[in-house]
């Protein structure tokens, strides 16, 4: 393996070793939608020592076992368009239904106590169905588009159709890290407070979950299933 240095990106960084990511969400860098940037200058903006942040890196490198997250990288493109509607697109349709019930329920039992919570709520409801109509778009028009040029390459008229919509999806994929950060702020990093019921805490411990995998699924295809792609066609 590569050493390690600030000035590669952190969707590159968590691209080559996937385990990585374990270290940018315990440290709360966004390695999916601000992937691009060198690891330098997200340090620099949170105030964080990016040697340091280096060696947290190479130790986690070193304790990769069985476990590690699956390595995106390494899969075919249509593999990789089959394990994201699979594993990221099946949970967000199994879990965005049970979050809308949750984050009306506490609201509206709890919002006297914690106000922060009716926003909470106000925000889950225009994420919710946006990420639902991103997926529906990504599994009708762009993940089948994916899979041709796999199996039979494509055309120069292929490959601009596909940058384009690539480039609405990454406009999406951002506005969805804008919701999230928002609930990360708005929950004081998912901490409920010493009151909160066990269904107050269940809803914190689920956004915190919905976080990890929405920052798993981006990255899988903002920074490495689309730019493949891109270079397939």
């Amino acid at each position: 393996m590569k050493t390690l240095n600030v000035s590669t990106t952190v969707g590159e960084l968590v691209r080559a070793a996937p385990i990585r990511a374990r270290v940018f969400e315990k440290l709360g860098i966004d390695y999916c939608c601000g992937g691009k940037k060198p690891l330098a200058e997200i340090c620099a903006a949170k105030g964080l020592d990016a040697v340091t942040v280096l060696t947290m890196l190479e130790a986690m490198d070193g304790a990769a076992g069985g476990d590690a997250p699956v390595n995106a990288d390494a899969m075919r493109l249509g593999v990789l368009c089959d394990h994201i509607e699979t594993a990221h697109h099946g949970y967000l349709r199994e879990e965005l239904p049970r979050l809308d019930f949750m984050t009306r329920k506490v609201a509206a039992v709890h919002g006297s106590d914690e106000p922060r919570l009716m926003e909470i709520r106000r925000v889950f409801e225009q994420f919710a169905p946006e990420l639902m109509s991103h997926m529906a778009d990504e599994e009708a028009q762009v993940f089948p588009r994916i899979r041709r040029l796999d199996a039979t390459g494509g055309s120069a008229a292929e490959r601009e159709e596909l940058q384009a919509a690539v480039a609405e999806l990454e406009r999406e994929h951002a506005e969805a890290g804008g919701a999230l950060e928002r609930f990360r702020e708005l929950t004081d990093g998912y901490a409920p407070p010493e009151w909160a019921c066990n269904t107050f805490r269940a809803l914190y411990d689920s956004l915190a979950r919905l976080e990890r995998d929405m920052h798993q699924h981006v990255h899988k295809e903002n920074n490495v299933l689309f730019p493949r792609a891109l270079a397939a066609a």
